[in-house]
């Protein structure tokens, strides 16, 4: 069984979808820099927006007057060095959005996928049943998994739709399906002998 790895690269973090209070902007971007605020043993930790056409601040609350020692070490580093891997982390977070009532708009995150293009002719005349995928994806914007796979497999909606339609793909086990969302981990299987029959058929 031939494996190979789709890896799914941001190139930033969503925009958030709130209005201005200071211009008629509806869009705030990640500074990717925290706000700490201290009282005697409580902080206040806040993740740092910006009006995209302004520069007004929007702090989004991580923390709430918790203790200070219930945040481990390590991330009470990171959030005073302004480490942006963990900047972004949060602006990913769903429950993040949720808990501060705001909405994200996932269609200005940017991205690429990383995966080897010159598999197709050996792998698909190797003599393997299937021909396995594993995807990583490690921030989650609703990004479908169909288009990971026409992208990565070089095809079009309607021969993507064929595929589907043979039962030729599954993900995790499970028949895809063109509303399925990718997630970290996701394992793809093709049929490699449908995909075969199918990249002679549209030469």
């Amino acid at each position: 069984m031939s494996q190979h790895i789709w890896e799914v690269k941001v190139k930033n973090t969503p925009l958030l979808k709130k209005k201005c209070n200071h211009c008629d902007s509806s869009r705030f971007r990640c500074s990717d820099k925290f706000r700490l605020n201290a009282q005697k043993k409580n902080i206040d930790i806040w993740l740092i927006y910006r009006c995209v056409q302004c520069n007004n601040r929007y702090n989004m609350t991580l923390f709430s007057r918790i203790r200070t020692e219930s945040i481990s070490k390590e991330l009470f580093n990171q959030l005073s060095e302004n480490d942006a891997n963990t900047a972004w982390e949060y602006a990913f977070s769903h429950e993040t959005r949720r808990k501060n009532n705001v909405d994200a708009d996932l269609e200005s995150v940017e991205y690429e996928i990383l995966y080897d293009d010159t598999w197709t002719e050996d792998t698909i005349c190797s003599g393997n049943e299937m021909i396995t995928f594993t995807i990583k994806n490690l921030f989650d914007f609703n990004l479908r998994i169909s288009s990971v796979i026409r992208t990565c497999l070089k095809i079009s909606s309607s021969t993507l739709d064929r595929l589907i339609n043979e039962e030729a793909i599954s993900v995790d086990g499970r028949a895809l399906q063109k509303k399925h969302r990718v997630r970290n981990g996701d394992i793809v299987q093709v049929n490699a002998e449908q995909l075969r029959r199918l990249y002679q058929d549209i030469r």
